[in-house]
């Protein structure tokens, strides 16, 4: 049958918008997969994101959060995945229900509520700007990897049911766990940095059993950190990159083989996740006075002393990740002073006082660079060798934020202490 002229004109400009509709989903939709996104960075490529809200401008759903965690929310399929602990009736004061939660990232509504773990609460240390719940979880196809240290760690799928557990990586934590998994190719990496023990661990993604556990090698007087390994790539051989105290090592994925090692003194308490860009991996050494270090990642064994590039010593972060823009490395220390450095040389280009303290790590999406406060107040800025501040936003509650932002479609996904905020330009 032949279409009048002007049907003819509606059906195909339709098919045009709902195929351009179909090719900015898929060009703009991400899946939010780990902590700080795809590859661990802090980067989304989401091209619109809000450059200004408040507690009543540009929310599109807030949605109460049970319990208390400062992991990130993951996303993937327009479904939120995030962690929580919820006290236990008539427990011990640090006795805990540990749980994986999925919400519509449409709507803001829990789908599912799933108690995977129950924590006895003895041995724990709680750090008050700690959590129960502090490790992101690892997302990948149907499967969702969550991790409470000592407590277990677990494989459930997306519907929400259990594939395994296990909690046979014991340790004794101080202040509570705080580094996030990561996956290589069919292995769970994740750090255990204990007041007792220290080392790193591969699980089985498929079964939960442990393939590989080394132990680390620095001997210090504090050997507790919070770090989340970073994978690279270097000459073809994929290494997770685990700072912990004392030093920072590259493991071979496959073996926990060490591959290098750079060591910096009595450093301890190391939370920021490393990043890799413009082939230098970018470390800060924790506790007590951080320091900066750009390491060339292409030697093997210690090479403290050959391929250590640059290192910085004031207003280097102790707890947020840094942030590589082109050729700029960006970074806030805790007591809100951002910097931006050249990535290659460390140049300072700028340094200014944001105010307030700060544990979130930052992002770009959208062309801004964003870092959240522990009192919700972000700041953006443009990305350049001049600062340029865009907006100032507040989202006016009290609740702490140390959680980290998250990316869904073209809207920021932020975790209060009471509850989860979906910000979209309306």
């Amino acid at each position: 049958m032949m279409l009048a002229p002007t049907r003819y004109r509606l059906v195909v400009l339709l098919l045009v918008l709902f195929g351009g509709c179909i090719a900015t989903t898929t060009c703009t939709a991400e899946d939010w997969t780990e902590f700080r996104g795809p590859g661990g960075h802090g980067h989304s490529d989401a091209a619109t994101l809000p450059l200004t809200w408040s507690e009543t401008e540009n929310i599109a759903w807030k949605t109460p959060i049970a319990g208390d965690g400062w992991s990130s929310p993951v996303v993937t399929g327009g479904t939120i995945f995030l962690t929580t602990a919820t006290a236990i009736e008539d427990g011990a004061d640090k006795a805990r229900s540990l749980h994986a939660l999925c919400i519509d990232a449409d709507g803001g509504q829990i789908l599912w509520d799933r108690e995977v773990f129950r924590q006895s609460g003895e041995n724990i240390q709680m750090h008050k700007k700690n959590s129960h719940a502090s490790a992101t979880p690892v997302l990948r196809d149907d499967r969702l990897y969550v991790h409470f240290g000592p407590s277990g760690t677990a494989c459930l799928t997306t519907d929400g049911e259990v594939v395994w557990k296990t909690q046979t990586l014991t340790f004794k934590p101080v202040h509570g766990n705080g580094g996030s998994p990561v996956l290589c190719d069919d292995t769970l990496i994740v750090t255990c940095d204990g007041g007792d023990q220290q080392f790193v661990a591969g699980i089985s993604a498929t079964t939960g059993d442990v393939v590989w556990k080394t132990d680390r090698r620095a001997d210090v007087r504090k050997g507790f950190s919070f770090s989340t390994p970073t994978l690279i790539e270097v000459d073809g051989q994929m290494q997770a990159v685990c700072p912990g105290s004392g030093a920072v090592v590259a493991y071979d994925c496959e073996t926990g083989r060490e591959l290098w090692h750079v060591d910096y003194g009595e450093g301890y308490s190391v939370v920021p996740r490393p990043v890799y860009a413009n082939g230098l991996v970018f470390v800060s050494s924790g506790y007590d006075s951080a320091s900066l270090y750009a390491i060339d990642p292409t030697g093997r064994g210690d090479v403290t002393e050959s391929h250590v590039r640059w290192t910085m010593d004031k207003g280097v972060p102790k707890t947020p990740s840094m942030l590589a823009v082109g050729d700029e490395l960006y970074f806030v220390d805790d007591a809100g002073v951002a910097s931006c450095v050249d990535a290659a040389t460390g140049q300072l280009h700028w340094k200014k006082r944001l105010g307030g303290k700060y544990s979130a790590s930052p992002f770009y999406g959208g062309g801004r660079i964003y870092f959240q406060s522990e009192t919700g107040t972000t700041t953006v800025i443009a990305p350049g060798k001049k600062y340029s501040e865009l907006a100032v936003n507040d989202l006016g509650d009290d609740d702490r934020t140390f959680a980290s932002f998250a990316v869904v479609d073209d809207a920021i996904l932020l975790r209060s202490e009471t509850q989860l905020y979906r910000i979209e330009t309306e």
